[in-house]
Parts: structure tokens; sequence; C-alpha cells
């Protein structure tokens, strides 16, 4: 298994990998343009979705047990950092043992639970403007089980823009490593095989699927515009390209599912720098 980013426009099980279509780890120009003027938009906003002055621009985490404990890491990060604007706020949103498939239902508890997050921190839904999301689902042969989380994964973004008007911008990333877990239905390749997830489905709007329209001028809305967030994933201790990332079983917790403390720093941290480097986010993420 070779990480989506490092083979280019080479093939697994014979899907092409890369990040973006044509075997690209960078998004196509006329969708980063897309990117570019919708992040220009994001300014802060009162409880009713007003521009003003002494507003918020809500940043929200959706996901599962992992994207909570990497978003309480991400906070604490956050709170500390100078160089982020004041006027941003990160709200975990994910809560564990929410998979896609449960999240996708409109109807389901979890949506409570997001809620009750933002009412804690004093914050509206009118104020929630980007995302960050992370998710996983049980176990199936491939492509059977990523293109079924895929389509998850575009119920779950209906309901985002349906909870969340004023929604611009979603970053999404896959799993990170499983090859450590002690549970068959998280071992590899699993883990892996669900980034091809993501990339469908942001592939799927680059191509204009009405179901993911996010520009008015195109049609109905129904989700906000969509990026690879950090892409997570490495073969163990094998790393990748970049060098950035490795999983050795220290990393891991006892399940070796869960990010040991560090690693949730870790994965905290990998999500900070992408904030504050990518083009669509650095406007609002910080400190002008």
């Amino acid at each position: 298994m070779i990480p989506l980013p490092d083979l280019g426009a080479g093939t697994y099980k014979g899907e092409q990998r890369g990040l973006y279509p044509e075997g690209s780890s960078v998004p196509p120009p006329a969708h980063l343009r897309a990117g570019l003027r919708l992040a220009k938009e994001l300014t802060p906003l009162d409880r009713d979705g007003r521009k003003s002055d002494s507003g918020l621009i809500v940043l929200l985490s959706i996901g599962m047990s992992n994207t909570t404990q990497e978003s309480r890491s991400f906070r604490a990060i956050a709170k500390a950092d100078s160089q982020l604007n004041p006027e941003m706020l990160f709200v975990d949103g994910a809560e564990g043992a929410q998979t896609a498939a449960k999240i996708a239902d409109p109807a389901s508890k979890y949506w409570v639970t997001v809620e009750s997050r933002l009412r804690e921190v004093e914050a509206a839904a009118a104020q929630a403007q980007a995302l960050w999301t992370k998710e996983a689902d049980a176990k199936e042969d491939f492509p059977v089980e990523p293109k079924r989380m895929q389509e998850e994964l575009v119920r779950v973004l209906h309901i985002l823009h349906n909870k969340f008007p004023n929604l611009k911008i979603a970053y999404l990333s896959s799993r990170i490593y499983g090859g450590w877990a002690a549970s068959p239905p998280n071992l590899e390749p699993h883990a892996y095989e669900e980034g091809f997830s993501v990339k469908w489905l942001i592939a799927d709007q680059i191509a204009g699927k009405p179901e993911l329209n996010y520009d008015p001028v195109k049609g109905a809305v129904q989700s906000p515009w969509i990026a690879w967030g950090p892409y997570l994933w490495a073969d163990g201790l094998k790393g990748r390209n970049d060098g950035m990332v490795v999983w050795k079983r220290e990393d891991l917790g006892p399940d070796g599912t869960h990010p040991s403390m560090l690693r949730r720093e870790k994965v905290a941290r990998l999500l900070m720098d992408f904030l504050k480097k990518d083009p669509t986010s650095r406007p609002w993420f910080v400190k002008q």
C-alpha cells in the first residue's frame, strides 16, 4: 500500500491513486480558484448570521472518536497560538463511535451533540463557516465499502448544508494507519482504502455532480466546497515520501486503533500546519 499522494497516477486494485483527479496531489486550478473566492467570503458573523465586528468565524470538526481526540489536542494548541485570527473559534463537534453510516442520518442523536457543543461555547449554527471532518465505517471488501462510505458522506454534506446555512468550506481527511489494530474491523488495508472514499467524493464535486453543487450560479446549492485537509495515512514504519508521518506501535493506544496522547498532538499539529499554509484557509484562519 502506497500513500495516495506518493504514487501519482499509479493504481491500487485498478483505482487511480493521487489525492485529486489525474493522480495529482493538488486541486485543479478551477477548483482552487473557487475555494479562494469562497475563502474571501468568510467573515465574522453574529448568532443570527449577520456580519458583525464582534462576531465569529466558527471552524467546526465533525466525525468519530479519533476525530474528537485529535480535535481536543488541536483546540489546546490553537488557544496558545498568537498567530491565529482572534475572530476564529474552533469547536469540536466530533464524538466517539459515530461512524459515517450513523451520522448520515439527519435524525441521529449525534447532531444534537454538535448543537450542544456550539451552545457550550456560546456559538450558533449560523456562525459555522468552515469544517474539518474525518470519518470511518465498518469493514467490507474494496471497493464496496469505500463506495458506500462515499455515498454516506454525500448525505452528511447535505445535512451539514441544511444545519449550517453559512458553511462554505469543508476539509476532509481520511483515517490514520490501522496496521497495529487489535480488532479485525480496524485492520489494514481497511483504513488505507477509506482514503478512496474522500478522493472519489472530491472528484465528483470537481466533475460537477449536482448533488455536490456549492455554486448558486450552477443551480441549487447542496454542499460546501470540499477539498483534502491533511492526509494522515502512512504505511507504518515505512512512512511517506514527504517524511512527515510514520506510525510506530507506541503512537497508538492499547487497542492499536486510537492514537496515543502524543500522536493526537502530532495529528493536531499536521492540521494546524495545513490550515496556516493552505491558500483557502490562511485568509480567515491566520491573523492578518
